[in-house]
């Protein structure tokens, strides 16, 4: 694949990462199905999981969606005891959430399960691939934050 130029690079990495997503996704699924919990809702723990608490509009801001459709997510969430809302005492209007007990165990066991589907994925790549691709992950995710700090 040399001199590929940068479009056709983009025409074979739009090609390429959905079939890498799908088989996460596909793998994952049979844990949500098991759980209850939709992508959108571990996506939220996820995050909850490296971070002590959030307010809603942060987290909303973070994937994308309305803070309307993020209640509907929080809802569920805490209705199945995943997680709790904190009511900010200097500013009624501020509502956080963070991980239950529950909430920790499900994102513990969810991304140990991860870390099983990314070894299978990538078992037959070498050392060296795994660690240059990693790089380059890192690099375009540190691309994709930076920006977004400054918002």
């Amino acid at each position: 694949m040399s001199n590929l130029s940068l479009a056709a690079f983009a025409d074979k990495v739009g090609e390429l990462m959905p079939v890498i997503a799908r088989e996460f996704i596909r793998h994952q699924s049979k844990d949500f199905y098991k759980t209850k919990i939709t992508p959108p809702q571990f996506i939220v723990l996820d995050i909850l999981g490296k971070h002590e608490e959030c307010k809603m509009s942060e987290l909303a801001r973070f994937i994308n969606v309305t803070t309307a459709a993020m209640t509907g997510i929080v809802d569920r969430l805490v209705r199945d005891g995943y997680i709790a809302r904190i009511n900010d005492p200097k500013d009624r209007r501020i509502v956080k959430v963070k991980l239950t007990p529950k909430g920790r165990n499900a994102v513990d066991k969810m991304s140990e399960q991860r870390k099983k589907i990314a070894m299978k994925l990538f078992e037959r790549i070498s050392e060296k691939e795994r660690e240059d691709y990693l790089g380059i992950l890192t690099h375009i995710s540190e691309q994709i934050v930076e920006p977004q700090k400054g918002r």
